[in-house]
């Protein structure tokens, strides 16, 4: 079987990455086993959007973790296919849980880390627990005041919402990433300087692929907190704030003008 597989010339590149690239042909045609595999990895893109993440088992994980008291929020959206619907119903909270934050929001937080299922509850379940282990340790080094949060059926801008009721310095939202072929369990964090409602996309900063076949937990938590500590600098977030650390801690900020002033 295998003497009728040809091969690419390019097939040792396979090793630096998780893309389908080189499958090689048998005769005109994809072979057989790379077939499957697409179809496999076809479903288990399928099964990651429509799962459902185990919120108070995460919520239990964390509270024992890092003794913290972690309220649970849910957005507009009712259900998982209204949330494939409806996108915009996803990047706010619903009446109740608007009420408990307001009700509940005493001292605001400097940072509010944001867990939300998104796009892949499977992303969630994998990376979410082992990143905060990694990154909770330096914002206490750092003496940043922090709250958790865990909010069902959101999208990105939830943490728009969410920071600006209770008036939050910054939020990091935590989701579930679009699942790829290759990539079902990545997890992406989203970074805001003075969330409110309306912030468009350029107002953020973004870490991505975030599992264990991408970018491990300690190089993302680096990378998070120089951002952070550059956007309290800076006062800002989004495209004009960078990763870069310069010499023994510096910042570095686009020489094009500030688009969120």
């Amino acid at each position: 079987m295998s003497d009728i597989i040809k091969k690419n010339s390019w097939d040792f590149l396979k090793e630096f990455t998780d893309a389908r690239i080189a499958l090689g042909r048998a005769g005109t045609s994809l072979n057989t086993q790379e077939m499957l595999k697409f179809q496999l990895a076809h479903a288990q893109a399928k099964d990651a959007v429509y799962s459902e993440l185990n919120i108070e088992k995460l919520k239990i994980e964390l509270e024992i973790k890092f003794n913290l008291k972690i309220p649970l929020l849910n957005t507009l959206i009712e259900n998982r296919t209204e949330y494939l619907l409806r996108p915009d119903l996803g990047k706010k909270l619903n009446l109740y849980s608007e009420q408990l934050l307001k009700n509940n929001s005493i001292e605001a937080p400097e940072i509010a880390f944001i867990i939300a299922d998104g796009l892949s509850a499977q992303a969630i379940e994998t990376n979410a627990l082992k990143f905060l282990e990694s990154i909770i340790p330096l914002i206490k080094e750092s003496n940043y005041n922090f709250k958790i949060y865990i909010v069902s059926l959101a999208r990105v801008a939830i943490g728009d919402h969410i920071g600006e009721i209770i008036k939050a310095k910054m939020t990091v939202v935590l989701i579930g990433e679009r699942p790829g072929l290759s990539s079902p369990d990545s997890m992406g964090i989203y970074l805001t300087f003075k969330p409110k409602l309306g912030n468009l996309d350029d107002a953020r900063n973004c870490i991505s692929n975030i599992r264990p076949k991408g970018l491990d937990y300690k190089n993302a938590a680096k990378k998070l907190m120089i951002l952070i500590n550059n956007s309290f600098k800076l006062q800002l977030s989004g495209i004009n704030l960078k990763d870069l650390e310069i010499n023994s801690g510096g910042y570095f900020i686009n020489e094009s003008k500030n688009l969120n002033s």
